[in-house]
């Protein structure tokens, strides 16, 4: 399949740069079967899920992983002091990954502070990236970090906004647990406490797995044969105890439903031949797009995503690729809020 055929039109006021309120007050586009779409809302997952779903949760934390600083450097004329935006991408092995702007005056030995509570040193600079050695390790980095950095808000609301003190609540799930993402998984940004209680309540059951979320999620696609993509790799784990649910799940005819495309991503990539799911953890790269045979996954909970991305490619494997054209046309059509901070739908095969 080409490029091309993941295109449609998005109007720009269709962009949410803020998430409904209360969080379970988003639309929700309910899609199950090969025909007819009906517009509900999240709350209403209790009436619509049923006793004995499983639903796999991506525990994953978001770190404030935007920051401002100066970068300062000894020259023969004297100190040069300059204005520079980072955004961390991964832990390396001595400091972390990292995007910078402007990058094309840094050099290495260069340091850059962040206010009084961090500082970072640029080890190394390569590919468009850099490598940065922190003055502060382990809980002291993690409390200096939340002092100075901000929530890393995707680009396209970036662009209209400043991330602020509300991101901080919105834009993190209700159980995240294991720091390490700089981007959330948003179709669980619509679930709070109280609706979880409500699905616990009726039989539903829960299953947890971490799948770091890397800012390659907001790449773009740059070949127009869509199967000579390369993704990027994330960090995820499933522990035992998730695999042994899932699996029970399966055994007993029970639906495996993934909140949100990184947890579906994790628990195809933690699956053997015959439809089990192993204890993973490590890097994943899966790529899935039509074509795909899915071993685990019966559903989807995601929000509405970018033309031509990856993600969009994901869900036409997991519906057909004409089911989400129209899909699509009704989300648009109906003023469905997009990405990040926007409506949800559930996508049942």
């Amino acid at each position: 399949m080409k490029l091309s055929d993941f295109d449609f039109d998005l109007p720009s006021d269709l962009i949410a740069t803020r998430p409904a309120r209360p969080r379970t007050s988003a639309r929700l586009l309910l899609a199950e079967g090969g025909a007819g779409i009906e517009d509900r809302r999240v709350s209403d997952l209790p009436d619509i899920l049923r006793p004995g779903d499983l639903l796999v949760l991506n525990d994953t934390r978001v770190i404030p992983a935007r920051l401002t600083g100066q970068r300062h450097r000894q020259t023969v004329q004297g100190e040069v002091v300059a204005r520079i935006e980072v955004t961390l991408l991964e832990p390396a092995a001595d400091g972390w990954r990292a995007l910078a702007k402007p990058l094309r005056k840094l050099r290495e030995g260069e340091v850059i502070r962040f206010g009084d509570a961090l500082s970072a040193t640029v080890a190394g600079i390569a590919e468009g990236e850099l490598q940065l050695r922190f003055d502060a390790q382990g809980d002291a980095f993690d409390t200096a970090l939340q002092k100075v950095g901000a929530m890393p808000l995707p680009p396209y609301i970036a662009a209209l906004r400043a991330p602020d003190e509300q991101d901080r609540h919105d834009y993190q799930t209700v159980w995240a647990r294991h720091q390490g993402a700089v981007a959330a998984p948003t179709a669980s940004l619509h679930f709070d406490q109280p609706l979880l209680d409500r699905l616990a309540a009726m039989g539903v059951g829960f299953a947890r797995v971490t799948l770091h979320v890397g800012a390659g999620t907001f790449l773009p696609v740059k070949v127009e044969d869509v199967a000579s993509h390369r993704m990027h790799a994330e960090w995820g784990e499933v522990l035992p105890d998730a695999a042994d649910a899932i699996n029970a799940a399966r055994h007993e005819g029970r639906r495996v439903i993934a909140v949100g495309t990184t947890a579906l991503r994790l628990i195809e990539s933690a699956a053997v031949p015959g439809g089990r799911v192993a204890p993973f953890r490590g890097t994943t790269d899966i790529f899935i797009h039509p074509g795909y045979q899915f071993r685990v996954t019966d559903g989807l909970m995601t929000n509405f995503h970018l033309p031509k991305s990856t993600l969009l490619m994901l869900v036409s494997a997991l519906m057909g690729p004409q089911r989400i054209r129209d899909i699509y046309d009704h989300a648009v059509g109906s003023g469905y809020r997009f990405f990040s901070y926007g409506d949800a739908s559930l996508l049942i095969p």
